[in-house]
């Protein structure tokens, strides 16, 4: 007898502490801590939340925005570290999974950025680092291409669940490829963005392009949107005054939860911070596949080929001679990686 889980889940609508690393992950940790005690047993946070998006990258030039960047580079946390285990440790004491976004450093380059997304399992193991494969228009400007090692759907107690970051769930192939590896769940995080033409109704955007994912994939989408805080409209417009009309313009976020039929489940928020809630059933997921099932029966193989390359992109591989056996000495002490260590 085939059974599927039901649950609650979050989606938290709120403002980093800007490119402060701590603060942002005591407000974090905070979040965590109020929507578990209100049964929550997955919660989903915006789009870089750790600490900050590159908002000087559409109201300056890059060579205005170049000290920023720095900034951003010296608040950016690398993963496994000291940040991410302090989520890790939240998730395991409230029992929850964690879905967040991040600015991740790379290791091996202090000028690398990633926007990444984390999944965190209620056990507290790290089940995915996705970094977004393409930055949106201005943003490659700061952070570097990812690749698809990561582009994978976790099986966790809740369910088969996936993520991706902002403008990535217009892209139809990244798309298809979680929902082909059996999605339920997707988590789709976003930055409250007020800087597109004045015509432009960002918060209805980012509602279309989530209910396109849940209806066309007949799963359930937890949509989790930053907002602009008052901290950040003041550190932009410090040097631009001109900026501080676009980013304090209404309709730029939207924090949801849709379900298999496309539609909002409660209401959603737009604009202010808080949490939404939503009681989740699965099954739920099954009777509209009937009719479009686009990863089964609804679709011709024979015709369309997907290939995802999901190897590991590197700036070099390193094929090291070994002149002759390796005794322990040589070697040192026994390493063990960890959950974190092996990513």
């Amino acid at each position: 007898m085939l059974e599927l889980p039901k649950f609650k889940a979050a989606a938290v609508q709120a403002a980093p502490v800007y490119l402060n690393i701590d603060a942002t992950i005591d407000k974090a940790c905070a979040l965590i801590k109020e929507a578990a005690g209100q049964g929550a047993t997955l919660i989903a946070f915006p789009e870089v939340f750790v600490a900050g998006y590159p908002y000087w990258n559409w109201v300056m030039n890059p060579v205005e925005g170049s000290p920023w960047f720095e900034k951003l580079c010296r608040s950016a946390i690398e993963v496994p570290g000291p940040e991410v285990r302090r989520l890790q440790q939240a998730a395991r004491t409230h029992g929850v999974h964690l879905v967040i976004g991040i600015n991740e450093r790379s290791a091996t380059g202090i000028g690398t950025l990633y926007n990444t997304v984390l999944t965190i399992g209620s056990d507290g193991r790290i089940l995915g680092r996705h970094r977004k494969l393409v930055p949106t228009w201005a943003e490659k400007l700061t952070w570097s291409n990812g690749d698809a090692s990561s582009l994978r759907v976790h099986r966790t107690a809740i369910g088969p669940l996936g993520a991706l970051a902002c403008g990535e769930n217009t892209n139809t192939l990244a798309r298809f490829a979680l929902l082909a590896q059996g999605e339920l769940v997707h988590v789709a995080s976003y930055i409250s963005l007020p800087v597109t033409p004045a015509d432009y109704d960002m918060a209805e955007a980012i509602r279309l392009r989530s209910a396109a994912h849940a209806f066309e994939g007949k799963v359930f989408n937890i949509v989790a949107c930053s907002t602009i805080s008052p901290e950040i409209v003041e550190a932009m417009t410090a040097t631009h005054p001109a900026s501080r009309e676009l980013l304090a313009r209404r309709n730029s976020a939207f924090s949801g939860i849709l379900g298999p039929d496309g539609r909002v489940i409660g209401e959603p928020l737009i604009d202010e911070e808080g949490i939404v809630y939503a009681d989740i059933d699965l099954s739920r997921c099954i009777q509209p596949r009937q009719m479009h099932d686009i990863t089964g029966h609804y679709n011709r193989f024979d015709i369309f080929d997907l290939q995802v390359n999901r190897r590991p992109q590197a700036s070099a591989r390193f094929l090291d001679p070994v002149p002759g056996p390796l005794t322990q000495e040589d070697c040192g002490a026994p390493f063990e990686p960890t959950s974190e260590e092996s990513l």
